[in-house]
């Protein structure tokens, strides 16, 4: 364990050794890709419910918006633990955990297709 280590690092990784910082940067640059996704997300679901799609009911469209905006939140969520979790196992050389959010997203997007698949049906 490096004593230059910050305060931030110690508390959240209080053990284990320092894993290539190639590991770690790409276990980064996957949390932003996730970020990005979430992003997506919640300003689709502001679109759904500011711009009136015709042919979709009001109802439909708020409750669309708000299955992707909660999916939004799930992905930002899921996308912190994962970052930990990946961290974790490398420091203490274990197998990468399976990404419990991907299962997650993908009942998301279909069921808000679903919900605006019946709205323009």
């Amino acid at each position: 364990m490096s004593a230059g280590r910050g305060r931030f690092t110690r508390a959240v990784f209080p053990d284990g050794e320092e894993p290539d910082p190639r590991f770690t940067l790409a276990n980064e640059r996957t949390f932003l890709a996730w970020t990005r996704t979430a992003l997506a997300f919640f300003a689709a679901g502001v679109a759904l419910e500011a711009l009136k799609i015709p042919g979709i009911p009001p109802g439909r469209s708020t409750a669309a918006a708000a299955v992707v905006i909660v999916l939004a939140m799930a992905i930002s969520l899921g996308s912190a633990l994962r970052w930990v979790r990946v961290e974790r196992a490398l420091r203490h050389g274990r197998p990468l955990p399976a990404p419990a959010i991907v299962p997650v997203l993908g009942v998301g997007i279909f069921i808000a297709c679903a919900v605006v698949l019946m709205g323009v049906l």
